[in-house]
This record gives C-alpha cells, sequence and structure tokens, in this order.
C-alpha cells in the first residue's frame, strides 16, 4: 500500500466531513428561508445531492462495461444507507420519525425496492424499465415539493429573501462538490487496494464502492443528528434510497441500453435490499422514533452481511455454518425486537410528543 493511497484515503475522509457540515447548514437554512420542511429538503435536495456520488460511479461503470460494480453500488449502497447510516445515527441520538415517512416514504421506498428486484428476475433490467423508473422519480421528486409546499412553515421560519435564498444554495452547491470529490478520493483509494487482494467486481461493488458513495450520507446524517435536524438525518437516508433505484439504476438502464442482472445478485443481494426496507417500516411505526437499541440491531445487521459476503467472496467452507448462525440468531432477535417495540408503543396513550406531524 502506497503513501499516496494513504494520502489521498485521509483527504476524502477530510472533505466529507467538511462537506458534511457545509451541507446540513446550507440545507436547514433552505428549507427555512423557502418555508420547506426540513423533511421534504432532507428527502429532495440533501438525498439527491448526497447521492451523485452513486450516480456518477454506477454511469461510468454502466459505460465502462462494468454491470456488477454498476448495480452493486446501488443495491450495496441501500442496505448501508438503512443499516449501517441509520443504525449509527440513533446510536447518536435516538431519532424522531414523521408520519410522512411511516405512511408514505418508507411504503415508497419498499415498492421500489420490490420493483426493481422484479424487473431483474429475468436476468436484465431493460432499457423500457430503465425509462419507468426515471419517470418514478420525476413524479415522485413533484408529488415532493408539492407535500412540501402544502404544509404548514414552522413557527421560526425566517421570511424567504433573495440574499438568505442565494447564501443557503451556495452552501449546499460547496457541501455537495465537497462531498463528491471527498466520495471520489476514498472509492478510487479503497477499490485499488481491494483489486490488489483479488476481490470480485461484484463484491467491491456492494461493499467498497457502495460504502464509499454513501459516505456523503453517513457524514450528512450523523452531523444532522448531532445538529438536531434529525428529519434531514432520516429523510436523507430514505430519500437517497427511492433515488439511487429510480433515478441512478434508471438512467443507467437507458444509457447503457439495460443492465445484466447476475445471479448471484438476483438471488441474494436483491432479495437482502427489499428485506432491509420493509424491516424500516415495523421500527419506524412503533414508538414513532428509532430508538438506539433498534439502531444497534440495524448494525448487527450490517455485519452479519458485511461477514456473510466476505466468506461468500472467499468462498470460506465457514459459510453453510455462518448461514445457520445467522438464522438461529439473528432472526429470533428480529422478532424480539419488533415485540418490544410493539409493546413499547402500546404503554402510550398517543404518539411520541416529539414526532414531526400533527
Amino acid at each position: 500500500m502506497s503513501g499516496q493511497v494513504i494520502l489521498l484515503l485521509v483527504a476524502g475522509l477530510a472533505l466529507l466531513v467538511v462537506g458534511a457540515e457545509v451541507l446540513v447548514r446550507g440545507a436547514a437554512r433552505l428549507a427555512s428561508a423557502a418555508g420547506i420542511s426540513s423533511l421534504v429538503i432532507g428527502l429532495t435536495v440533501v438525498a439527491y445531492g448526497t447521492s451523485a456520488p452513486e450516480m456518477s460511479v454506477s454511469l461510468l461503470a454502466t459505460l465502462g462495461d462494468q454491470p456488477d460494480i454498476a448495480i452493486g453500488n446501488v443495491v450495496g449502497s441501500n442496505i448501508f444507507n438503512v443499516l449501517l447510516i441509520l443504525g449509527v445515527s440513533a446510536v447518536v441520538a435516538p431519532l424522531t420519525v414523521s408520519r410522512q415517512l411511516v405512511r408514505l416514504d418508507v411504503p415508497v421506498m419498499i415498492g421500489v425496492s420490490l420493483l426493481a428486484w422484479l424487473m431483474a428476475a429475468n436476468g436484465v433490467i431493460g432499457r423500457g424499465e430503465g425509462m419507468l423508473l426515471v419517470a418514478g422519480s420525476v413524479g415522485y421528486t413533484l408529488m415532493l415539493l408539492r407535500v412540501g409546499r402544502t404544509e404548514p412553515a414552522a413557527a421560526d421560519s425566517a421570511p424567504a429573501g433573495g440574499r438568505a435564498t442565494f447564501i443557503s444554495i451556495a452552501l449546499v452547491a460547496i457541501g455537495l462538490a465537497l462531498l463528491v470529490l471527498g466520495s471520489r478520493l476514498l472509492v478510487t483509494s479503497a477499490t485499488a487496494i481491494a483489486r490488489d487482494f483479488g476481490i470480485s467486481e461484484l463484491v467491491i461493488g456492494l461493499t467498497i464502492v457502495a460504502a464509499g458513495t454513501s459516505l456523503p450520507e453517513l457524514a450528512t446524517s450523523i452531523l444532522a443528528t448531532i445538529r438536531g435536524e434529525r428529519d434531514i438525518a432520516v429523510g436523507n437516508v430514505v430519500g437517497s434510497n427511492i433515488f439511487n433505484i429510480l433515478a441512478i439504476l434508471g438512467v443507467s438502464a437507458v444509457v447503457g441500453d439495460g443492465i445484466p442482472i447476475s445471479e448471484a445478485a438476483q438471488r441474494f443481494d436483491l432479495p437482502i435490499m427489499t428485506a432491509v426496507a420493509v424491516a424500516c417500516l415495523p421500527i419506524f411505526f412503533t414508538g414513532w422514533t428509532i430508538a438506539r437499541w433498534e439502531g444497534a440491531v440495524f448494525l448487527m445487521y450490517y455485519a452479519a452481511y458485511s461477514i456473510y459476503l466476505a466468506l461468500h467472496a472467499s468462498d470460506h467452507a465457514l459459510l453453510d455454518e455462518f448461514g445457520v448462525a445467522v438464522l438461529l440468531f439473528v432472526l429470533p432477535i428480529t422478532v424480539l425486537a419488533l415485540v418490544v417495540s410493539v409493546y413499547r408503543s402500546r404503554q402510550t396513550s398517543r404518539p411520541n410528543s416529539g414526532s414531526a406531524d400533527p
């Protein structure tokens, strides 16, 4: 490992931290100045902006005839976003969940995840299917902007002024630019290291590239949580996952005249992505918060998923035993977590007073 690679890693991390701070500040100000809720800003401006690295990586991979990296980047990023980013954010501070997320955005995330899995069942997501996904992205964005405009403005919202709006947009643009540059440096260096160890392109896409391109979401959500902008923290993850499937996968399929889907992705990774999306709904719904222990459960899931990928990539003899261990321990923990969540929610006569929407 050369000193230049280490330098790229450090520089990329520094740019991500600075970019996330600038982006969260700009997004919060933009929401206030424009009279749009922080949740909608998180679901659109922040989510789509922090997904810019995924878009560039998947397009370049598609044009470079590397479909495994293109699809692995999207699928791996969505799994990373929910299990690791929401998990870490909830461990930092319990996350209040807006009713809009439970009633609209999480069901949309589940629906588009299932749709992508079904589209891939024949081994390819064709150009026509890609166009359908892109149209869905446009429709969903327009709907969100309409919902955001119909919500009552916050009591402390500042009047929309030309100077304030310009500064907010400038901060968002600068933050996004720093995030994209930082993630590119990290992905480039990490991918070079992985290839030196002979790791397959699908595993690189599902792990290193996916995690690298999701670092803007990670940095942004953690900073938003620390700063108390929890609608941005959660909306960023859910919005990014929807955008990754509808826009990134859709555009890649259109540009590449279809994306071939490997059998491994069809049988394992796409179902896992869909299951992770489904797992959000009961946890979000019960109690209207993501508690610290629920975040810890998400982190445990991501650790198990990463270990499975590592064992599968190396064709390790312990792969089957690990699968049995997951069934014997992870699934019971999931059931127990849901039972506890339902019990907690029934002990309260009304939704948590910290919920974002009336």
